[in-house]
């Protein structure tokens, strides 16, 4: 039977270590003295103090938490990880596995439930957010825009020295969960092409729809050109990012353009199956004798990802002279 001395030491013990583990949770935040808020950090599990602890915050005060739920779930993914970064307890809420739930079934519609299901499992340990970050996925929320410039000789006239000069254009991508894409090739800047990237006004300003499909980290995607000549555009692109989860890269691995006969162009004119149409065939493939296959080497610059609500501030809109810097990496 133990001794009433050795007791007394074990509980003594027991309550220098509660108030080490306290001393380091009770931070001095001189900052925030500056607003008259006393911050009361969390009791730590097994705390011998019993005061309930009430949040400062105006907002968690006069908000209930339902409701902050229900905000939270009509954010996007990106928007979540934002408000993420403003306090503790919207962190903690933010880390439901619903948010990230959602996103994903979103973002891999094309896959099927049951599928996601399979990867979530087997490859993310069943973590919802973990296969947000680190599964390849196509941004909806934006534009893909690769910027391409090249030199040309001008014509001089009653002069010795030729002129020379920079043209620069743009290819422009825009995706859908469904498995569409809008895609533009144009010397417009990223926040004049923005307004008509859309299925409505994709007919009046030269914007063509197409289908795609992504593999892993690989983009395979079709479009046809409609008119007397009809030909099919193939693109095959590499999805990465410069940081987790971001996705605002794609490398423009092949550009390949190729005739389709009358039977395949009217059978495709709504580019609904286009992608299977073009299943298969070699680089060099052309089905009509016009209209050669021709694998494009240049104006392969990476895609760059630009938010809808980066347009207008966006780098890309600089003129050609003061975009010697700009490099996509």
């Amino acid at each position: 039977m133990a001794s009433d001395y050795a007791l007394k030491l074990a509980a003594e013990l027991e309550s220098a270590s509660q108030l080490r583990a306290a001393r380091f949770l009770v931070t001095q935040r001189p900052w925030l003295d500056l607003y008259g808020i006393n911050v009361r950090p969390v009791a730590p599990y097994g705390s011998l103090s019993s005061k309930t602890f009430v949040d400062t915050a105006l907002i968690h005060r006069s908000l209930p938490d339902e409701l902050l739920f229900e905000i939270f779930s009509r954010m996007t993914p990106y928007t979540l990880g934002r408000a993420a970064c403003v306090c503790r307890k919207w962190r903690y809420t933010i880390r439901n596995p619903v948010f990230w739930r959602n996103a994903c079934l979103r973002a891999w519609q094309l896959n099927g439930v049951v599928e996601n299901y399979k990867i979530l499992q087997s490859r993310y340990d069943g973590s919802w957010r973990k296969m947000w970050l680190l599964r390849p996925r196509l941004r909806t929320d934006g534009l893909y825009v690769s910027r391409n410039t090249y030199i040309r000789a001008g014509v001089a006239e009653w002069k010795i020295s030729n002129p020379v000069y920079i043209v620069c254009y743009f290819r422009y991508m825009r995706f859908y969960p469904s498995g569409r894409f809008l895609y533009k090739n144009t010397s417009q800047k990223v926040k004049d092409v923005v307004k008509y990237m859309n299925f409505r006004s994709a007919k009046t300003d030269c914007v063509f729809g197409g289908q795609y499909t992504l593999s892993e980290d690989k983009v395979e995607a079709a479009l046809l050109y409609p008119g007397m000549r009809p030909t099919v555009l193939r693109i095959r692109l590499r999805l990465r990012g410069t940081t987790i989860g971001a996705n605002n890269r794609m490398d423009l691995l092949a550009l390949v353009t190729s005739g389709v006969n009358d039977a395949e162009a009217s059978g495709s004119g709504t580019n609904e199956d286009i992608l299977g149409v073009v299943e298969g065939w070699e680089e060099d493939e052309s089905h009509n004798p016009d209209v050669p296959a021709i694998s494009h080497k240049r104006g392969l610059t990476p895609f760059v990802f630009v938010p809808f609500d980066e347009v207008e501030t966006s780098v890309l809109n600089l003129s050609v002279d003061k975009m010697d810097y700009f490099v996509p990496g």
